[in-house]
């Protein structure tokens, strides 16, 4: 059976007279005509595990059709996009605004792959010294760009699956899949960060003491739009104080029990991300 672990006190205790503020402003940079679903995945997983503001930064031509289905607690604002209705380089002087006020950094999370897309995301490492969670592809733009990781500004948390972290550290997916113990510690030393390498058993580590193996989670889990939930938890709990170490070992804890619990209602056939979702405060209760 499994152990449950305890919440830090700082994610669990809250002052009567506090406000948003004092649970994190998060900005998430994410979603595209394609996959705008990945970015509510992102925001409303960071609302409900604890962040004081979330606000989405889109696409323009997807920002109205969000407005109906997002969760209404859910700032949105539309940004210049390309042709293909991903977020564009231009958009970087209104993003240089949002983050003056913000806390967290998420971006990724169904951005898509157009090449000014990924300029924007190189901009964005090289000028943002906020902490930042980098999914998806904002980590496929930053392969063979090891001199921007390694550059970067304030704490960071990559949390690659097991085929992008065969790009992001240039050895085949057999070889990550042989060492990953290894090679998520020596990418996480190289690039100065916090890495969740997904999967069965994701692995958190700083590489070099902070490692965690984590044992929650079900194949269940392995269904479109988990990993944006699990960057939204991350961004949330890393809003909240927690260093990114912790906000990683935490997030993929809560992330993976919450899983476990829709799995037990759903089965792990019918589960999909949102039910992940929905199932984040009772992991949350449950690691009171």
């Amino acid at each position: 059976m499994l152990k449950l672990m305890r919440l830090p006190a700082r994610l669990l205790r809250r002052k009567a007279d506090s406000h948003k503020g004092d649970y994190g402003r998060i900005l998430i940079l994410a979603g595209s005509s394609r996959f705008s679903g990945a970015a509510l995945l992102c925001a409303e997983a960071a609302l409900r595990s604890g962040a004081g503001v979330v606000t989405l930064g889109i696409p323009e031509s997807i920002n109205l059709a969000l407005i109906r289905s997002k969760p209404k607690e859910l700032i949105t604002f539309p940004l210049a996009e390309t042709s293909e209705g991903t977020l564009s380089l231009k958009a970087f002087a209104r993003i240089s605004g949002l983050l003056k006020n913000t806390d967290v950094l998420i971006i990724g999370p169904g951005l898509g792959r157009n090449k000014s897309t990924y300029a924007l995301v190189k901009k964005i490492m090289r000028k943002t010294t906020c902490p930042k969670v980098v999914d998806a592809d904002a980590i496929n733009a930053l392969n063979n760009c090891p001199e921007i990781l390694k550059a970067h500004q304030g704490e960071l948390i990559l949390t690659p699956h097991q085929k992008e972290m065969s790009r992001l550290f240039g050895v085949s997916t057999d070889i990550i899949k042989n060492n990953r113990k290894l090679i998520a510690k020596k990418s996480a030393k190289y690039y100065n960060s916090i890495i969740i390498l997904k999967g069965h058993k994701s692995i958190v580590t700083d590489g070099l003491k902070g490692f965690y193996i984590n044992r929650t989670g079900n194949p269940g889990m392995a269904t479109a739009g988990s990993g944006d939930v699990l960057s939204g938890i991350t961004g949330a709990f890393l809003a909240q104080g927690l260093d990114a170490f912790k906000a990683a070992k935490y997030a993929a804890y809560i992330h993976g029990l919450a899983g476990d619990l829709a799995a037990k209602e759903k089965t792990q056939l019918g589960l999909i991300a949102s039910d992940i979702i929905d199932r984040i405060p009772d992991a949350l209760k449950k690691s009171s």
